[in-house]
This record gives structure tokens, sequence and C-alpha cells, in this order.
């Protein structure tokens, strides 16, 4: 029963790992599955007429393996920016209904000081 156990753990976190690498790639990655910080780099190797290098998000300890892996910086970028573009029409929306909500509640109290002002 306990290497049952085991193996059902082992797998959980197999598959938990799995989520973590496919949910890291979204974006701009902030931690990595294996638990290290991200940092940019430049590959000097790869340069186009005046471009310096084309730009990665990749983990602090970089290794060749599953955990492990190199963003493209553009590709991050426009997922972050896509992801934003969502929060502001998703805020702008909010507002333009609190902007509705504020003015039923000034004509409510409109209507109130009326109703208080009949004898």
């Amino acid at each position: 029963m306990d290497e049952e156990h085991r193996d059902k753990k082992a797998h959980k976190a197999y598959y938990d790992m799995l989520h973590f690498v496919s949910d890291v790639q979204q974006g701009i990655p902030n931690l990595y599955p294996c638990g290290s910080i991200t940092k940019e780099i430049v590959d000097e190797e790869d340069t186009y007429d005046y471009l310096p290098g084309r730009r990665y998000f990749i983990c602090k300890d970089f290794e060749n393996d599953g955990l492990h892996f190199r963003q493209p910086w553009v590709m991050g970028v426009q997922q972050e920016v896509e992801r934003l573009k969502l929060q502001v029409l998703e805020h702008d929306k909010i507002l333009r209904e609190c902007e509705a909500l504020k003015a039923q509640v000034s004509m409510l109290l409109r209507r109130v000081s009326e109703l208080e002002r009949v004898p």
C-alpha cells in the first residue's frame, strides 16, 4: 500500500510539473517550474544585420531538460500585452457600469429630496 501511495504521489508531482511548464509558457514568466527566477538574456550569436541578437527569458539555472527552457522575449511580451489589453477592456466596462450606477443614485437622491419636500 505504501508503494502504491508513493507511486501516486510521484505521478501527481509529474502532472503538476507538466501543468506548471505549460502555464509558465504564457506571458512573461515570473518563476519557472524548478523554482528559479527569470532572467533576460541576449543571444549574441543570433544577430541579423544591425540587430544585436535575439532576446530570451530563461531560467536563472538554465539546463537543457524538461523543466528549463528559453522563451523568446517577443512572444512573452506580446502575450503579456494581450493579457493587459483584456484587463483594460474589463476595467473600462466596469467603469462604464459605475458611471451608470452613479447617474441612477443621483436621480434617486433627487427623487428622495422631492418627496421630503411634499407636506
